[in-house]
């Protein structure tokens, strides 16, 4: 092989590495910007409040399936004690007279 192609290749791989270095250097550097724009928002003190009145719905929401399932409990104690208990039929009167 001649001298100038050795030249070549040598360069040509130099730039392959250099090329690379820099792709994972610039993959670096977006994730360390994300990382820290992430960071920002999620500590917030907008974020905290819609969390907070997230949290207060989510509270609110809890108190009102407690008090429907708290009716309905009711409700199925009423109904079972009112097919325990049937009513006695109410007694006829017995006349004379024609009807």
């Amino acid at each position: 092989m001649d001298d100038a192609a050795k030249v070549i290749i040598a360069l040509s791989f130099f730039a392959t590495v250099a090329y690379s270095i820099s792709a994972v250097a610039r993959g670096a550097l977006a994730l360390r910007k994300q990382q820290k724009l992430d960071e920002r928002e999620t500590n917030s003190p907008m974020a905290d409040q819609r969390l907070a009145r997230l949290e207060q719905a989510v509270d609110a929401i809890a108190v009102e399936i407690e008090r429907i399932s708290e009716g309905q409990r009711f409700t199925t104690r009423l109904l079972s004690e009112q097919s325990r208990r049937l009513p006695e039929p109410a007694p006829r009167l017995s006349s004379n007279t024609p009807v």
